[in-house]
């Protein structure tokens, strides 16, 4: 598995959607509350959405002409 292939499973609606989805099944399944497993799942999903933000900014910025691949830092020669 490549470095792309990971980002892009990370940044997956569909992944986070079903991990959710899966951690509120249990906590239900486990005798938790219904509004614990609803919040659970609205953490997950503002998690994913920040991941998902910061990878595609990092990609931009990597993708940027006159950066340092290793710091992008746009002053590196």
């Amino acid at each position: 598995m490549t470095k792309q292939d990971i980002i892009r499973k990370l940044t997956s609606r569909k992944l986070w959607l079903a991990l959710a989805g899966m951690v509120a099944g249990l906590i239900v399944a486990l005798n938790g509350d219904a509004k614990v497993a609803e919040t659970v799942s609205g953490c997950i999903m503002s998690a994913a959405s920040v991941i998902a933000y910061i990878v595609g900014e990092g990609l931009v910025d990597s993708a940027r002409p006159g950066t340092d691949e290793t710091t992008g830092d746009a002053s590196a020669e």
